[in-house]
């Protein structure tokens, strides 16, 4: 099966190259669909020959949403630009699927820990946000699944055509899940270490997001 990567990527110059050359060996294709960044994202992943898309700049979620229409690998995995993931997970994230035990695999933070989630009221209230949503999922689908936010994901790209995606921003994420268990497609997880970005800021902003996220849940659990 073939394996295409995508990297949606927003001002990320520092360490976009590095999360290139890492997925390189684990693919036969990476895109890297780039919004509207103010730096040189998009010149640096050029230079590293990959596939570079332009996004709407509605969000990471919009970006998705066009990166699935465009790749040609029978297996998706998505993963951030800012290095806090570990591309040499990607064989552990993608064997359920090539085995065909799952549809969808997401690495789970809760199961192989995080350097991001804690420390500070800030990550404390996006821990507390991520399992309200996941445990919602859980009792709503009879599920048991412990991270429902991870960006780290695979997911066949047949399937991923099939969720009619909506979502513009981060709750894609969740929006992929609920939709994958909803059609019958078969989800599960492994552990995935999540690590401190490498560079830059994150550009999620809770006071901004929040009731995004919750309108999100009640949409789609209903």
């Amino acid at each position: 099966m073939k394996v295409s990567i995508v990297i949606p990527a927003l001002n990320e110059e520092q360490t976009i190259g590095r999360v290139i050359e890492g997925c390189r060996k684990y693919c036969n294709e990476i895109l890297v669909v780039n919004g509207p960044s103010a730096d040189n994202t998009a010149e640096v992943a050029a230079a590293h020959g990959v596939r570079l898309i332009q996004d709407n700049g509605k969000g990471k979620g919009a970006a998705i949403r066009e990166a699935i229409k465009q790749v040609t690998g029978d297996i998706i995995v998505f993963i951030d630009a800012d290095g806090s993931h570990d591309p040499d997970d990607i064989p552990r994230l993608i064997e359920p699927i090539i085995t065909g035990e799952a549809d969808h695999v997401t690495g789970s933070r809760l199961l192989g820990g995080s350097s991001e989630l804690h420390g500070g009221f800030d990550e404390f209230f996006r821990l507390m946000g991520s399992a309200f949503i996941t445990a919602c999922i859980n009792w709503r689908y009879r599920v048991r699944i412990s991270d429902s936010q991870n960006g780290f994901r695979a997911i066949k790209t047949a399937v991923a055509r099939k969720l009619t995606l909506k979502e513009n921003i981060t709750t894609i994420e969740q929006e992929m899940i609920m939709k994958t268990i909803k059609k019958g497609f078969t989800l599960t997880e492994i552990p995935a270490h999540e690590y401190k970005r490498q560079a830059g800021v994150s550009k999620i902003r809770l006071t901004k997001v929040w009731f995004r996220y919750i309108y999100s849940l009640v949409k789609y659990l209903i």
